[in-house]
């Protein structure tokens, strides 16, 4: 605990933004408070392996105590916060115990938003968490294993129809992945279906997907994507999301197994600013990344609405927050020593999403490329930047023996039917 004469700055998230500010603070005359409700950093980008069962939890994921084990400034809190008071600079915790802070910092990220239709999430679990990575897991391999026992041909076919609404980033590396498990990894396995068969569909509602790509390299996405099986459907929304199907254009399709990319909200967490947020729930910020009337409260990453030199809004992807938070440490290093700050500069280095086997696309500051060079580039990008050596080299033999095999590691269905959240078994 900080003592009456520390500068006491206070973290709430342990993301890549909170993560890279607390590093940014080693050795700073401060004493820091991490809090997070996970008792782990996540390495987003590639959560979706670990739903698709390519990475076991521990692969993409690491301790928040044991990255921070050497550095003596920072105390690790497993925690919810609940609210900010923001007057009395203090936190709330979900236990009802009141942390005190000089700075705070909040990155808490984003969470799933179904559009007004919330009654959509229990058939259609989205993927933020190692939770949702693991439920979705268990969802996408027993819906084989359900085509597999049953009788009839069209109840088979719904359990064999998989819809991935949105086509984001997300939404295209899970429908690539889906496809090359039913088309290669399952191939032989069973002895009443054809695993092949198996109908993978990519919902969006704009025109195209990867919006956030040059339009050529966003085509050649779509077309990458067919080759893999998958059936692409733009400039139409989902009507409805059931348990039995949805209905799109105001056609019902069958469908046991939907999964849904298309939306993101602000941390709910936001709210108790007590200040004006914009529509997709996040905090309006300063240059300096402060909130307007708090000069003591930090926020970066996906909770940040921050607009660049040019007037467009900074991307919510991991580079960004990063360097956010970054930025904070560094920020506060220098008013502690009386220096002046400069204000946020986003640095964009680009843009990359895989697709499938040797199929991605990189737009690299207009440099854009895709196929089997822009795979490797994604490979090696996000091996070197994953938290801890174990992690890099679990991950590369991993997907070393995959790409021979054709097999995923972390195959293991575990837990009852109706249980929200299963156990990662391959934890160990």
């Amino acid at each position: 605990m900080p003592g009456p004469h520390d500068h006491h700055v206070v973290i709430v998230g342990g993301g890549f933004a909170g993560l890279w500010a607390t590093r940014a603070l080693a050795h700073a005359p401060v004493c820091v408070t991490l809090i997070d409700r996970a008792n782990h950093h996540l390495f987003q980008p590639l959560l979706y392996q670990v739903a698709t069962a390519g990475l076991s939890s521990p692969d993409i994921a690491a301790p928040l105590r044991h990255i921070l084990r050497n550095q003596a400034n920072v105390e690790v809190r497993m925690a919810g916060v609940e609210r900010i008071g923001a007057q009395a600079r203090h936190v709330v915790l979900d236990d009802g115990a009141t942390l005190g802070y000089d700075t705070l910092l909040l990155a808490t990220g984003v969470t799933h938003t179904y559009f007004g239709h919330d009654e959509w999430a229990p058939h259609a679990p989205g993927l933020k968490t190692l939770d949702d990575a693991l439920h979705l897991r268990r969802r996408l391999l027993l819906a084989f294993e359900h085509a597999e026992s049953e009788s009839d041909p069209q109840r088979r076919a719904a359990w064999l129809s998989f819809a991935i609404v949105g086509g984001g980033p997300t939404g295209v590396e899970l429908a690539g992945t889906l496809a090359e498990i039913a088309h290669h990894t399952l191939r032989r396995e069973f002895r009443h279906i054809d695993p092949a068969s198996a109908k993978v569909r990519l919902i969006e509602a704009g025109p195209r997907v990867l919006s956030s790509f040059p339009e050529s390299l966003s085509e050649k996405a779509r077309r990458q994507l067919q080759r893999l099986g998958v059936e692409v459907v733009t400039g139409t929304p989902v009507d409805a999301i059931s348990d039995e199907g949805f209905h799109l254009g105001g056609t019902f399709v069958p469908a046991r197994t939907v999964v849904w990319a298309a939306g993101v909200a602000a941390s709910p967490l936001a709210r108790t600013l007590g200040i004006e947020l914009d529509r997709a729930g996040r905090v309006p910020v300063l240059p300096d990344l402060t909130v307007p009337g708090h000069p003591e409260i930090f926020v970066a990453g996906d909770l940040a609405a921050v607009s660049q030199h040019d007037g467009k809004a900074v991307p919510g992807v991991a580079p960004a927050a990063k360097q956010m938070g970054r930025y904070v440490g560094e920020t506060i290093r220098a008013r502690l020593a009386n220096k002046p700050a400069a204000a946020f500069r986003y640095r964009d280095y680009g843009n990359l999403a895989t697709i499938g086997r040797m199929a991605a696309v990189v737009d690299l500051r207009g440099l854009r490329f895709s196929g089997l060079l822009a795979w490797w580039f994604w490979l090696a990008a996000h091996v070197f930047f994953l938290i801890g050596f174990r992690n890099r080299i679990v991950v590369l033999l991993n997907w070393f023996l995959a790409y021979w095999s054709y097999q995923r590691a972390a195959r293991i269905i575990v837990g009852h039917d109706s249980a929200r959240r299963s156990t990662d078994a391959d934890a160990g």
